[in-house]
């Protein structure tokens, strides 16, 4: 998996993402980052990369030439052009479904826009994906895109010390993670539930899928329109419904 980062700060890129475990499973070669610093292809002798709309308007715009060149520094030695996902609040809500569609990709190229945006008529010529983490407004495009890198790397075989870690955390399956506990059985008067000191496996999973699906209706309750649900599933939420 090949993550290509269009950015004016490589550095804020690189800092963010070569650490923890993406920055391991660049150290294995599963993953590997590649950042382009549009700067480096203007041709403006000042390094510029923007300039006034036309029209008017408040701001500046980043232009096309040099996000065009450096895009190409990537189609060309990749060999072929890859998906490029340009982060704008304009596009669709990234979720963990994407995130596992782009993990089958070999090369991704992030494009972060700074500034009022950038020149359209680059954007229809190179964007295959517009995509949103969220409906507000950043600085830039930076921390959507390692946002992005950091959730879609997880979905990488090898990237995970524990390959089922990637299919059982929250949103997997349209349901949020189930709690957990860890030692001493009793803090501050507070118990694990007996269910997980019990030693049944089974009924540690039917506990923890309870709890998964009560879990979503009292805090995402939207999700649960989307989720994969059984008929003891729907008939605890029933059950749930009436004692509110």
């Amino acid at each position: 998996m090949r993550f290509h980062v269009l950015t004016l700060f490589p550095d804020m890129v690189r800092q963010g993402l070569e650490i923890s475990i993406l920055g391991k499973a660049m150290e294995k070669g599963i993953v590997e980052l590649n950042t382009v610093n549009i700067r480096d292809y203007t041709l403006d002798r000042h390094k510029k990369v923007d300039d006034y709309p036309y029209g008017g308007g408040a701001g500046m715009l980043m232009q096309a030439q040099p996000v065009y060149d450096a895009w190409k520094s990537v189609v060309d030695a990749v060999g072929y052009r890859p998906r490029c996902i340009y982060l704008t609040p304009q596009g669709r809500v990234f979720h963990q479904e994407m995130a596992k569609s782009l993990a089958e990709e070999q090369d991704l190229i992030f494009l972060c826009g700074h500034y009022e945006g950038i020149d359209e008529r680059v954007l229809e010529e190179i964007v295959t994906d517009y995509v949103s983490i969220g409906d507000y407004v950043l600085t830039g495009g930076e921390l959507p895109a390692m946002v992005m890198a950091d959730a879609i790397s997880r979905m990488v075989p090898g990237v995970l010390s524990n390959e089922e870690s990637g299919s059982t955390e929250s949103l997997e399956g349209g349901l949020l993670e189930y709690p957990q506990y860890s030692r001493p059985a009793e803090w501050m008067g507070k118990r694990v539930p007996e269910v997980l000191l019990s030693g049944d496996h089974k009924k540690v999973e039917e506990w923890r899928r309870e709890q998964s699906v009560l879990r979503t209706f009292r805090y995402r309750p939207e999700l649960l329109e989307q989720a994969d649900l059984s008929r003891q599933d729907v008939m605890l939420l029933l059950k749930e419904k009436k004692t509110e």
